[in-house]
């Protein structure tokens, strides 16, 4: 079996191990080679893989591997070692992406049958944050974007108001040189602030 890099060889152990409710522990992880043996390795169970870059190929390729687990459990298990938030990041992206306001219990609850586990509420609510900055960026990236989004706003629609306030950025009682943090932003089109004169003449 061929492989098109290191980062696809790890996430196709990671799913087949948490699907089968078992667990793997590396000897070897170099750049053309990577190596892990069952963590009951010598106690019941004599899985084993070893995969490496082909240079002629430009992939990667089993070179040994002893067959399927002998201590597989089949039952549902609790967060599993090897589910981690990242993993769980990937799975519901797409779901995310739709909904971006995805419950917790949801992403839950979508963990489950998919890769046989049941993980906690923090784990879930992490998950689901990186998610979100996989899908839409970082709060500091979305936040870098403000000022070219008004920019824009303006010029598509030059009647637009635009008004944002910033305040200074405190670590305990020390001031943080060079960073602002966000305190209030204020916008409007003219038909609202037409709209809004006339509104406040009659009910004067």
């Amino acid at each position: 079996m061929e492989f098109s890099s290191r980062e696809v060889v790890i996430k196709a152990m990671k799913d087949y191990t948490i699907r089968r409710g078992v667990d793997y522990r590396v000897y070897v992880s170099e750049p053309t080679t990577f190596y892990a043996q069952c963590t009951q390795y010598g106690a019941g169970c004599d899985w084993l893989i070893r995969v490496t870059k082909m240079q002629k190929k430009y992939c990667w390729e089993i070179r040994r591997y002893n067959g399927s687990h002998t201590c597989t459990r089949f039952t549902i298990s609790q967060d599993h070692s090897k589910l981690d938030s990242k993993t769980v990041a990937e799975a519901i992206k797409p779901l995310v992406e739709v909904d971006p306001s995805l419950k917790v219990k949801s992403v839950i609850a979508e963990v489950q049958p998919k890769f046989n586990n049941i993980i906690n509420y923090h784990k879930a609510w992490l998950a689901k944050q990186k998610a979100v900055e996989l899908i839409f960026g970082g709060w500091e990236a979305s936040y870098e974007t403000f000022p070219i989004w008004f920019e824009a706003m303006c010029h598509k629609e030059p009647s637009a108001v635009v008004h944002f306030e910033t305040m200074p950025a405190y670590q305990r009682d020390d001031l943080v040189p060079d960073i602002c943090v966000l305190h209030r932003v204020f916008w409007s089109y003219y038909p609202c602030i037409r709209g809004s004169a006339i509104l406040r003449s009659q009910i004067q």
